[in-house]
């Protein structure tokens, strides 16, 4: 059996060579020697875990995933900034709930994690740094390709990036994913298998950035990332992993997040294309 706690130490040293989110104020603050790992096993339906992986943190651009499963009947976008403001968009109110309350709800149930909240520091600094992506919005206010109040669809984006994870609740997300949609651990449907499949197709081809293509190849696992620092990875009727490690590298993934997920790749022998 693969040691977790043996690869956490070996890729911790990692993290000197990355850098925290300083973009955003609040991720600033975030201490940066932190690694952790769970893996949830759809074999047994156990979750190991390794380092900090009961650490909250929160999800950012890693929730762009979660909107899209959320309102994938409606509208498929990809997941660049401006497709993610437009997916947020197409959620809306209800009489008893606002569009961000209906995703962290979501959020909650499809990560197995009621104690996911957000952040309020963290949103506002978000709000009051988040100048590309007001232009983003505004931009497409103006071609008319964005149809709602832009300032409501902006402050539902960044309370969704602001929400607070864990890589065991990142493992569980994953774990719905590699279950075809399915959660595993009440065995009850909470998105289409079709989806599920789309949305692991995305995470592969864009999840992780400009180096998408490049940790295809290496990694060879469907995963998203966040500045945050976390990651999550679905291994097709296999795993769902959840990792955390706040510094990151020049196109702003995990940098000892992809060390290790490497690593566990090649113990497990999980890369898809093998």
């Amino acid at each position: 059996m693969t040691d977790l706690a043996n690869l956490v130490t070996k890729n911790l040293p990692q993290v000197v060579n990355g850098h925290v989110a300083t973009y955003i104020p609040a991720l600033a603050e975030v201490e940066p020697e932190q690694l952790g790992i769970a893996i949830y096993n759809l074999n047994d339906g156990k979750i190991s875990v390794a380092g900090d992986s009961e650490t909250y943190f929160a999800i950012e651009s890693i929730s762009k995933v979660i909107t899209l499963l959320y309102s994938i009947e409606t509208l498929v976008l990809d997941f660049v900034n401006s497709g993610a403001i437009l997916m947020t968009s197409v959620i809306k109110d209800t009489e008893d709930k606002s569009a961000f309350e209906q995703i962290l709800n979501f959020t909650r149930e499809i990560c197995n994690d009621p104690q996911i909240k957000l952040n309020e520091e963290i949103f506002k600094s978000e709000q009051k740094t988040g100048d590309m992506n007001q232009s983003l919005a505004y931009y497409m206010k103006a071609k008319e390709i964005l149809k709602v109040d832009v300032e409501d669809s902006l402050t539902t984006y960044f309370k969704q990036c602001s929400m607070m994870v864990t890589a065991r609740s990142l493992a569980n997300f994953g774990a719905v994913l590699a279950n075809d949609g399915i959660k595993p651990w009440d065995n009850e449907r909470i998105v289409s298998g079709t989806a599920a499949t789309f949305t692991k197709s995305l995470m592969m081809t864009t999840g992780l950035y400009n180096a998408s293509g490049i940790y295809s190849a290496k990694i060879g696992i469907p995963t998203k990332s966040g500045v945050g620092g976390g990651l999550v990875s679905s291994v097709p009727n296999k795993a769902g992993i959840g990792i955390f490690s706040p510094p990151l590298d020049e196109v702003g993934n995990s940098i000892a997040g992809l060390s290790l997920l490497e690593d566990v790749s090649k113990e497990y022998r999980w890369d898809i294309f093998s």
